[in-house]
This record gives C-alpha cells, structure tokens and sequence, in this order.
C-alpha cells in the first residue's frame, strides 16, 4: 500500500528496530508517526531524537504496557502482581470469553482505537515479555504450596496470571478487535525465532540448561504468535498482515566507552583478595548470593562496549563471539526496517513468514558481515586508546560464555598465543594465572564484579556478592556443597585455574592446530571456514574467536542454516 499521507503507528518505538523503521518511513512521506515505549522518558526521548529529521511529518509519543489495562499501563508488572484485586480482575479477563466491554479495558485497544492509525508496526518482543514471567518458577511455587499442605490463592493465583497461552491468546485478540474497529488497513510484525537463528543446542541460555525451559518457552511462544497472525491474515475484513522474523541477533545502535550498566544500573566494582579466599567444605550449603563477600571498591566498571538496544551493551569479545560464524551472527536494524518498507509498498522481499512460515527468516547477512569488521576495529581502536580490554559483562549469557572469554584472556595475558600454551604443562599454566590474577586486583576485580567468581588452584575461591552460577530463584537461597555440585558449578560459570582445567584448554589449542593442520597446503579456496588466516599466523589467543570455536564445535552448538 502507498503510506503517503497515512498514520502509522509503531510499537517499540524507542528500540533498535523501532528507531530504523521510523526514520525508514520518513522519506515515505506518512501524515503521522506514533511512537509507542513502555516508559515515557523512552517514547519522549524517541521523538526528539528522530524529530530534526522528520520534515512535514507528525511525530507524537505514547507509552504504556500493551498487555495490561489502561488505568494500571504505567505500573511495574510486579507492582500490579503483587495486587490481589488486579490479580482476581486480570484472571477473569483471560478467562472469560472476551466482550466489546472487557476488550476496551486494555490499553492497545484504548490506544488504537484512539490513535486510528492506517498502519501499525509492532516492533515489541512480545514472545520475551510474555515468557519471561517463567511459569515454571510460578509452577515450583505452586508444587511446594500444594506439597506443604499450605494455602494454595497466593500460588495458584500467580500461575494462572503467568500461564502463556491465555495471555498471547487475549493480547492478539485485543489487538484484532482495536484494529479492525479502528479500521487499520495493515499489521507488520517484527517477530522472534527466541534463539537469535540457532537451534536447540544454542549455547547461550541464563541457566545450567541448554536450552533452558524458559528460553524455549519464548521460542514456542514467538511460534505460537506467528500461526496467530498466519490465521488473522487469512480472516477477512482484517488488515493485511504480515510478520518479519529476523534469525541472528540485531546490532547495533552505538560503540563508546564507559560505565558498564546492566538491568538500567551501573554494574559496582567488588575486589576479591586472597587472603578472603573461601573454602569449599563438602557437605555445606554454598549461597550463590551473599552481600558479605567481595569488598567494594565505590567504583563502578568502565569499558569498551558495543550498545546492542534492547539486548544491552556486550564487550567487544561478547560481540566476536556471537557474531562469529555458525554462532548467532547479525542482522542490521537498517535492513529490517528496509525490509518492512519494501514489504509495505507491496514488494515481496521473501521475508514475510506469514506468506512462506519456512523459508522467510531473515537470516545473517552480506552487509552485517562487512559493518561487523568495521565495529570490531572501532572496538579494538577504543580498547587501546583507553588501555584497557573488553572481555566480558554478564549481560549476554549464559555464565559459561563470560567464564571461557575470561579464562582465554588470562591464557593471552600470560602467555599470548596457542603455541605457546601447547608448549606449557597444565601445571605451569595453572601457576602462571595464579599469579596473574594475584598481581592484577582490577582485572580480577573486573571477573568477580559481573558474578563470575574464579576458582583458584588449590580449590579456594574468589568472589563478590553475587554468583551467576548457581542460578537460584530467590536471593539468599542456597544449594548443597558437594563436590560434584562444585564441578559442575566451574564447568558452567566459575573461571577455573585449577590444573585439570588449564589441561582441557591446552587440549583445546591442541585440537584447533590439528584442524589447521589438515587444511590442505595451499588451499585458499572457499571451503574451509576457519582457515590459517582466520586464526592468524602467529596464533595469537583471540578469545571471541576460541569462544564461538568451542561454542560450534567442541560444544556442538553450530548453527544450521
């Protein structure tokens, strides 16, 4: 359809892909731009950044959250949650059927039906908002309540206001009503796979599973909503509906140096000295959180980082890895909101899942390719012009891939390339990043500080207040200390020193140079992936590289297609 002179209305107008397509449709010359957040400060903020660019159009903010009420779109989840009344109103609304009255209660129908707009762009993660309640903790909750004998409204209650399928259900309903009373022409979604484009072996999950129950939830989720919007699309009197999924993680918005902030909150330094080195007795229970351990410093954590938008900010190796081949690799912003312009005006870019649900996954791409070596370089210019290294930040998950970058690192720091840990005992690697890590107090304050805490030879351990690893529910919970919880705690999060992990990672080295070595001599042709070039000559430790190596192939975590 031709958007000239139209209302467009996009949800998730201050994200990533929200701010693309915006600025993508201003040339189009729409009457009105509507720009959707959850807070306020982010939609104001979305206007004004792109407002000097918009010419003739209209530009105006909205916020709120698009899956609850109007008179409580404004409130925290939780703080809504917490409310018995809203907690009994929410459940009934999700199951009874649903009634012209109770659909004008949510604040999307409110907002369209206001707005009127000809064209909605739903650019909000729908399947992360709803799947990351996790109904598997609400379920825990509920299980022990009934296995206690204990009063069952308060458990019950929360599983039922977190169960999926109600929710997605009443949301796309909510959303069809609005919009064909509202007499919007066209809906176009920018969906999910849950799993940036890999499969069920994705090595990046928040938790010791791999997959976890919950990042799968989001992708059966990010399904579940796209056979949803496949059925609006063959109703008639409905909008035109299409559905863009990218499959690769979508950077980026800026490159900078500075504080670390995660969850909206600069991430404090803690310092873990030796001499507060704990000891792990078995038999005891080990608190993955305690606010007793690792001495602040009153500073917080400054560094190079890469601003993926919604995602977060990820260090430069954080970024290498995932970028890296036949890891989750890239997608532009800028190409996504290309596409739903092309999509828009009536194009068929092959990217639409609701007209071919198998082949129409925007997947990694020649240009993100390009853009990728250019961010690493801006990277490793910003690395060296503050003197510092990116490595790793916790906000990317799982543990386990802050805990490989870290202790690659301290193999580089010590002893610079792979053939020189090849030619190194375990025992002599063990000693050396021992003592790396006793002369550097900021670079080890820098791995305690993110909740990876480091595993020192003899078994002690080094750490701040908090442990990514073990995941527990609730703060202040603990787990058995055993030795096999222990192995299994290192494996998944905790930087190791200790020598039977300094030999798995010579091992490792030793692998990769038996896969170079059976590269053909002379062979510069397409066929191999990571050739002589792509490690480097001189073998210098590159740990994003190493990382998305173990990832793909130690790990069996490569991506398909």
């Amino acid at each position: 359809m031709d958007i000239r002179g139209k209302s467009v209305l996009i949800l998730g107008g201050y994200g990533l892909v929200g701010q693309a397509i915006a600025r993508r449709l201003l040339p189009e010359r729409s009457r009105r731009l509507i720009l959707l957040s959850l807070k306020r400060e982010e939609a104001e903020a979305a206007v004004a950044d792109i407002g000097p660019e918009a010419g003739e159009c209209e530009l105006s903010a909205a916020w709120g959250d698009v899956f609850t009420f109007g008179d409580v779109k404004d409130a925290p989840r939780a703080q809504n949650y917490a409310d018995a009344a809203f907690r009994t109103r929410l459940i009934e609304s999700l199951t009874e059927p649903l009634s012209d009255e109770a659909a004008a209660e949510y604040w999307l129908h409110q907002l369209v039906t206001r707005e009127r707009p000809d064209v909605i762009i739903d650019a909000v993660n729908t399947a992360t908002g709803i799947a990351y309640q996790d109904i598997y903790k609400t379920s825990r909750q509920a299980a022990q309540a009934l296995k206690d004998g204990a009063d069952l409204r308060g458990s019950l209650e929360m599983l039922l206001v977190t169960d999926y399928v109600p929710q997605l259900i009443r949301h796309v309903q909510v959303l069809y009503q609005a919009m064909v009373q509202a007499g919007t022409k066209a809906y176009v979604k920018i969906g999910t796979s849950g799993t940036g484009g890999m499969g069920l072996n994705i090595p990046y999950t928040h938790s010791e599973e791999k997959p976890s129950r919950v990042l799968l939830s989001k992708s059966a989720l990010a399904g579940a909503h796209t056979l949803l919007l496949f059925l609006m699309a063959r109703t008639p009197g409905g909008p035109i509906t299409k559905e863009i999924k990218p499959a690769a993680a979508i950077a980026w918005k800026r490159v900078g140096y500075g504080e670390v902030v995660r969850r909206g909150q600069p991430v404090p330094l803690y310092d873990a000295p030796l001499e507060a080195a704990e000891t792990l007795v078995a038999g005891t229970r080990f608190a993955p959180h305690d606010a007793s351990r690792g001495r602040a410093t009153g500073e917080t954590m400054k560094n190079v980082f890469i601003d993926t938008g919604e995602n977060g900010i990820f260090s430069l190796e954080e970024f290498a890895a995932i970028t890296t081949g036949e890891q989750m690799e890239f997608v532009t912003p800028e190409e996504i909101a290309e596409v739903v312009a092309q999509e828009l005006s009536g194009g068929n870019t092959g990217h639409d899942v609701i007209n071919a649900l198998d082949n129409a996954v925007m997947g990694p791409t020649y240009r993100a390719g390009l853009m990728r070596h250019w961010a690493l370089e801006k990277l490793r210019n910003l690395e060296q012009q503050h003197g510092v290294r990116s490595i790793a930040f916790e906000n990317l998950g799982p543990p386990r891939l802050s805990k490989l970058l870290h202790e690659a690192d301290l193999l580089r720091r010590s002893f610079e390339t792979m053939g020189a840990v090849r030619a190194a005992s375990p025992e002599e690697l063990s000693r050396r990043l021992l003592a790396d890590i006793e002369r550097d107090g900021a670079h080890r304050a820098e791995i305690v500080s993110i909740g990876i805490p480091i595993v020192l030879p003899d078994g002690r351990l080094l750490r701040g207040p908090e442990c990514k690893i073990p995941p527990v529910s609730t703060p202040g919970d603990t787990l058995p200390l055993t030795p096999e919880n222990v192995e299994k705690w290192a494996h998944a999060g905790w930087v190791d020193l200790r020598v039977a992990n300094m030999k798995a990672w010579r091992e490792r080295f030793e692998a990769i140079e038996r896969e170079i070595a059976a590269i053909p001599a002379g062979d510069t042709s397409s066929r191999f992936l990571r050739d002589r070039q792509f490690w480097g000559e001189a073998g210098v430790i590159q740990p994003g590289k190493v990382v998305g190596w173990i990832f793909a192939v130690e790990e069996q975590g490569a991506r398909m297609k």
